[in-house]
């Protein structure tokens, strides 16, 4: 999330909403996509949660959470039904299956968060570090100005919980860099957030990868499908930036 004092934003353009169901067409690509995907670096086993954006449940990561478990992971979902943010309170929740999860399986927990997924992610990261062992976000307005979306009117109706009241420590803290590895994942073609706040500052373990796609399909897309699987596969507490090879290179733009 985006601090007040920083650059105000606008929502991205009202053709790049119109052009989100595209986001289908990454899906049936990511299906048919299989067997190419089944060829990235296999996981260790270790639990990884997935965060579904507004307003979506844990059906919506079902394609991610299946690839993942068969690509070695104990893949969960955050277990809280659908979205409806109101984060600052729902948080403590997850706090809760996190911490419960790190303390069965003895093991720290990968979280990957699709857009406001992504902005819950960085916050258990940043609540309970010890527990964590990656974060991924995929589209997460945490970065600038948050109110760059359009679904930011809905979020306050739904959610009972104004941005505007949200304490300023609590939208710079979301931003803060995070003490493990961290990737974030975007388009500049979203079409529900301006991409300007997805991105995280580049560190020594911090890194950004943009991928040709849409807002609503980054969780099908099997370029995300693939750096995901990357990132996850390096040993705990290990960083090597994301090579933009393989069968997918193409779905990862060169600025």
């Amino acid at each position: 999330m985006g601090s007040r004092a920083g650059p105000r934003l606008k929502p991205p353009s009202r053709f790049l909403t119109f052009a989100e169901p595209r986001a289908l067409i990454e899906l049936g690509i990511g299906i048919a996509s299989a067997p190419l995907l089944l060829q990235a670096p296999r996981g260790d086993g270790h639990p990884v949660v997935a965060l579904p954006g507004f307003l979506a449940s844990d059906g919506s990561t079902h394609m991610l959470r299946r690839y993942l478990a068969r690509m070695g992971y104990e893949a969960h979902g955050w277990g809280l039904g659908r979205n409806i943010g109101n984060m600052m309170t729902r948080r403590y929740r997850l706090y809760e299956t996190v911490a419960a999860l790190h303390k069965k399986t003895g093991r720290k927990v990968s979280l990957v968060g699709w857009s406001l997924g992504g902005i819950y992610a960085r916050d258990v990261a940043l609540e309970m570090p010890d527990a964590v062992r990656y974060v991924i976000s995929l589209g997460s307005p945490f970065a600038n100005d948050v109110r760059a979306t359009h679904a930011g009117k809905l979020y306050e109706r739904l959610g009972g919980e104004s941005i505007d009241n949200i304490a300023e420590a609590d939208l710079i803290r979301i931003q803060s860099d995070l003490s493990m590895p961290a990737t974030a994942i975007f388009t500049r073609t979203d079409g529900v957030v301006n991409w300007k706040t997805c991105v995280l500052r580049e560190s020594s373990k911090a890194e950004n990868i943009e991928v040709l796609g849409s807002h609503c399909g980054l969780g099908v897309n099997p370029a995300v499908l693939w750096a995901v699987a990357d990132r996850l596969a390096q040993k705990e507490g290990a960083f090597d930036p994301f090579d933009r090879k393989g069968p997918f290179k193409h779905g990862y733009p060169r600025r």
